[in-house]
């Protein structure tokens, strides 16, 4: 005999016993609790947890330890135009756009560290590839030559990710395969192929997409690297690349025609920090306790981070990034 235990008191606002979610995204969202439950959704959360056990997994392979830095900070280190303030105690106070001044400064005391954790964006975007809140899965390693041996590190990451997301019964998904080496272009070749302008400073979606296409053209590869972005485009701590100071030591990687990490080497000797600082004109006072550890010695550094919600809604196929969170967040957003 089947007993009930617990008895519903309305139907649900979704039909979940239909193969599929075909419900305008609004109305999924508004009723999440309940639309979560539904198969495709559970399976995309469980490769979303898949896919960090590949990240944490590989980085304690190299020796990474594991760290949690703060939410709220005195300063915004990415810029003000894109942080939400808030109110700490009657002073102002913002929220985290990123770990990166202290993962960088942890390098000084562990060497190789890691972070997963929410990050905010207060950008002004209502695209199917910005919310305000998403998950940043972040790495910084010492001792590095350059910006090449963070993305070896990378590659190895992303691949012990997917060897955990293929585990996940999850039929409709195709997991793709990462190549032994992915492919890189410079930004400035990529302008050229491109036919953008000589003096674009980043790459629009539409630029993206057709660089994903070329990769998979040219190498069968669904992963690109586009390194060298312009200096002016990259933060102050961005190291420059050596023989052409006007380009960078860093890289995004493309998932399908589509960036999911920026990363790079990073500047680590005090004396250019002072001078980065000073060409953008930037008040160095906010950032003391962040310059110390440079003033005292610091090894070469650089590392990544990878937007974890951005990656996975590529690999399954979504039409939206919001489609494989839980709970976005975004310009119009904040309930359930």
């Amino acid at each position: 005999m089947i007993s009930p235990i617990s008895v519903p008191d309305a139907e649900p606002p979704l039909e979940l016993f239909r193969p599929s979610l075909d419900v305008q995204l609004p109305t999924r969202l508004d009723h999440a609790a309940v639309s979560l439950r539904h198969p495709q959704s559970t399976a995309v959360q469980r490769l979303m947890a898949a896919a960090m056990r590949g990240f944490r997994t590989t980085l304690d392979s190299y020796g990474c330890t594991e760290i949690q830095t703060p939410k709220l900070l005195e300063t915004a280190p990415e810029g003000g135009a894109n942080v939400f303030r808030v109110d700490y105690f009657g002073r102002n106070a913002f929220l985290a756009q990123s770990p990166q001044l202290y993962k960088q400064v942890m390098v000084g005391a562990l060497e190789r560290v890691y972070e997963v954790a929410p990050v905010f964006r207060a950008e002004p975007h209502d695209t199917s590839r910005h919310v305000s809140q998403y998950l940043s899965l972040d790495a910084e390693f010492g001792f590095i030559e350059d910006h090449q041996d963070v993305m070896r590190i990378l590659r190895n990451c992303i691949a012990g990710m997917l060897a955990e997301m293929a585990a996940v019964e999850a039929p409709e998904v195709t997991i793709p395969a990462v190549p032994a080496e992915i492919p890189q272009i410079h930004f400035r070749d990529a302008l050229a192929m491109l036919g953008a302008p000589e003096d674009e400073p980043d790459l629009a979606p539409e630029h993206e997409r057709a660089l994903g296409e070329w990769a998979m053209r040219e190498y069968g590869s669904h992963w690109l690297f586009v390194t060298g972005y312009p200096m002016s485009k990259r933060p102050f701590y961005t190291h420059p690349q050596p023989d052409d100071d006007r380009w960078s030591n860093s890289f995004d990687l493309l998932c399908m025609g589509l960036e999911i990490t920026t990363g790079g080497q990073r500047l680590h000797q005090y004396a250019d920090y002072q001078a980065a600082i000073a060409a953008r004109g930037m008040d160095p006072e906010p950032f003391a306790g962040y310059l110390e550890a440079f003033k005292t010695g610091m090894p070469p550094h650089g590392g990544f981070a990878i937007g974890l919600e951005r990656m996975v809604k590529q690999i399954v196929g979504a039409a939206n990034v919001r489609e494989v969170m839980l709970f976005p967040r975004d310009m119009n957003r904040l309930a359930p």
